[in-house]
């Protein structure tokens, strides 16, 4: 008989998948679930919430385990979980992926960065950060991040079985996609066996943040703006798509560039920066100047298109798309003087 490591009032462990889409979450919930019910013999419930259903969209996956004689009853997001699965580290900027957390939950990070950087980055005072590199893991294998996160999941939940999720994996993958079977074990073991983690304890006189239900503002006939207005609209000049890259970002060499404007002709998201010159007859001719990346979410597809090979697919570091992110200038929106 499995004995979870602990338990809320209801009698539930439970877990949280914090992702965008694209990355599998909800199908890495699901799998987790059934491991968890058909490997060990707990109860087991998976579900997921979602705004638009579309790539690089903020995603929750919510999963629950309980003992078989404790029933479950309850379908409510994941307020309090014992483990957080953060899939996308940039997602701290607009998502609260901590919240709820006590003093000892597990939190799993998708990063290449340390346990003590992404403290700081999170903010937590105490508690263990674990950390494995599944986007590195994933295109090294050429299989998904998802497998990744799941390996290091069962590394930190040591009460689930691994061999009942390759079994999972097996079953999930071998009918429709059969040669992608051994990759996403590999990646799984991979996440399994490259997974760190470190506890901080929490100093002297520090408190864990005050948990605040539903701390996501929930817009409704009492809380609504007047006049229903849209406060985050989708096309505002402010909004901030690096949260979607996946960990692969096109790359611009000037010295290749022809300014043909192929990238910019299947560009979904405008990221392209031209300036108007005087070309060697003196003729005005557009020329691309670099690329916006606030507004770049990774698609590339700008690299596919590319006939000189100008642009080119790079594994992302921290900090270099903002140091060659070219700003788009909107003169329109500039006060007059």
């Amino acid at each position: 008989m499995v004995t979870l490591p602990k338990v809320n009032d209801l009698g539930f462990f439970e877990i949280r998948l914090e992702s965008i889409g694209g990355l599998g979450a909800n199908l890495a919930g699901k799998m987790l679930a059934e491991a968890g019910v058909v490997g060990v013999g707990l109860n087991g419930v998976s579900f997921s919430s979602y705004g638009s259903e579309k790539k690089g969209s903020p995603v929750k996956a919510h999963i629950r385990f309980c003992h078989p004689e404790t029933h479950i009853r309850d379908t409510s997001p994941v307020e309090r979980p014992h483990v957080v699965g953060i899939f996308h580290e940039a997602l701290h900027k607009t998502v609260n992926v901590i919240s709820g957390i006590y003093a000892d939950s597990l939190v799993l990070v998708n990063s290449a960065k340390s346990p003590e950087q992404l403290k700081s980055l999170l903010k937590l005072t105490g508690g263990t950060i674990a950390v494995v590199d599944a986007v590195g893991i994933a295109l090294e294998e050429k299989n998904r991040v998802n497998m990744a996160m799941l390996g290091a999941l069962f590394r930190l939940c040591d009460f689930l079985d691994p061999e009942a999720m390759k079994a999972v994996i097996r079953k999930s993958l071998e009918k429709k996609y059969p040669n992608a079977v051994q990759p996403a074990i590999r990646t799984f073991e991979r996440g399994y066996s490259e997974v760190r983690f470190q506890t901080f304890e929490l100093p002297e006189g520090a408190a864990m943040p005050e948990y605040v239900r539903y701390d996501t503002p929930v817009l409704g006939y009492e809380t609504q703006p007047i006049g229903g207005t849209v406060t985050n609209p989708g096309n505002s000049v402010l909004k901030d798509l690096s949260i979607s890259r996946a960990g692969m970002m096109p790359d611009f060499d000037d010295e290749k560039c022809i300014h043909c404007a192929a990238c910019d002709n299947v560009c979904p998201d405008f990221c392209f920066v031209w300036e108007e010159k005087p070309d060697k007859k003196g003729r005005p001719q557009m020329f691309l100047q670099g690329i916006d990346y606030q507004y770049c979410k990774g698609c590339l597809k700008c690299v596919q298109a590319c006939p000189t090979e100008a642009l080119s697919s790079l594994r992302e570091a921290d900090g270099y798309a903002d140091s060659r992110r070219v700003p788009h200038r909107f003169d329109w929106a500039q006060p007059s003087a």
